[in-house]
């Protein structure tokens, strides 16, 4: 990394996905540290997911509004925090800037991943959703490697982009059901000031259901 050295220019590495650097000033990711924090003092936790498979996860997670598990969603009477108006307005905010307008889009879930020491996602797609919109990802604290695939499977064709404290990440539209993980986290690369070590990312997506 260079971090620095050159500007981090906003771009589109494929139909309908949209990076856009340094999106969140840094007090509100401050805000957004300390509120994640909070979501997982209880009833919430943050968890590591086990698979079907008998696989667990290295990132430890935890869902706002409605609940998912591998590889379905939950009814609405398992919700145990609802999803925070402030954030559902946070999450039309970001299509704004991405698209230039939201949609409606009305997220019900949100994913709460932590990336602690050695923690890294596998390729994956976001599938369980009835709904085509758009998946919102932001990300707080060590910079990482965000692999965006193509729709077909995990191999390649694929771009690496590096996401940094603060940007924002969208995909939609031909990108929507793109296989997507995070191979690296460069680890102790947050700034001193955010109050986090290691990796937060919240995805806030419409279910559909």
């Amino acid at each position: 990394m260079a971090e620095g050295l050159f500007p981090r220019e906003r771009s589109e590495p494929a139909p309908g996905a949209v990076h856009v650097p340094g999106w969140l000033p840094f007090a509100r990711q401050r805000e957004l540290v300390a509120a994640c924090r909070e979501f997982g003092r209880g009833p919430l936790s943050y968890e590591a997911t086990v698979l079907p498979g008998g696989g667990v996860m290295s990132v430890r997670s935890l869902c706002l509004g409605r609940r998912w598990e591998p590889y379905r969603y939950l009814g609405k009477e398992d919700i145990r925090v609802e999803l925070p108006d402030w954030l559902v307005d946070l999450g039309r905010d970001a299509l704004v800037e991405a698209y230039g307008e939201h949609g409606d889009f009305a997220p019900d879930t949100a994913l709460v991943n932590f990336y602690g020491d050695g923690a890294r996602m596998g390729m994956h797609q976001d599938r369980e959703e009835r709904s085509p919109a758009p998946v919102v990802s932001l990300s707080l604290g060590d910079t990482c490697v965000f692999r965006l695939g193509n729709t077909e499977d995990r191999g390649r064709p694929y771009t690496d982009v590096e996401l940094v404290s603060g940007d924002l990440f969208v995909f939609g539209g031909p990108s929507r059901f793109a296989y997507h993980g995070v191979p690296k986290v460069y680890a102790g690369t947050a700034a001193p000031g955010l109050g986090l070590r290691g990796r937060l990312n919240i995805t806030l997506r419409e279910t559909g259901l």
